[in-house]
């Protein structure tokens, strides 16, 4: 997801804002890092929003995947999974291949022929066609494939 030269410095900035050195940052150390900023003003639900973006306690795996999300732009898992449910009305998990194509390369942001060629290779495609539609939303979330 990031380079190490990235991982690094989000290291350092995890450093700086766990202003309590436990290896978590919490409420006191966003409001620490707001005073060290000048900023003694801030509301505790403020605080307690910016902490409810993650789904636990925030140690530094969890600031790296909260940053990656908002950088990267990628939606949450169960959004990109539900945008596909819309073309799976019988629940079964997959679109046909052919079916996807003819959507991505017709509808909105069109892709192109080479986009779709990369994307099915990184799919998960059976021998009748049927792209595992949940499969590809944890990799693009997650840049790897599941572990079984």
């Amino acid at each position: 997801m990031f380079e190490q030269s990235q991982i690094q410095e989000f290291k350092e900035a995890f450093t700086l804002i766990d202003q309590n050195r436990d290896g978590f940052i919490d409420k006191e150390d966003l409001k620490d890092t707001y005073a060290s900023l000048g900023r003694l003003n801030v509301k505790d639900n403020d605080l307690e929003d910016m902490l409810k973006e993650a789904s636990g306690p925030i140690n530094f795996t969890m600031f790296l995947n909260l940053f990656g999300e908002k950088l990267h732009g990628t939606d949450p898992e169960e959004t990109i999974t539900n945008a596909f449910k819309m073309f799976d009305p019988d629940a079964k998990g997959v679109i046909h291949k052919d079916e996807l194509q003819h959507l991505l390369m017709t509808q909105a942001d069109r892709f192109t022929a080479e986009e779709v060629k990369q994307m099915f290779q990184s799919s998960n495609i059976d021998t009748l066609g049927n792209l595992d539609y949940k499969a590809l939303c944890y990799i693009i979330t997650h840049g790897e494939e599941q572990e079984e």
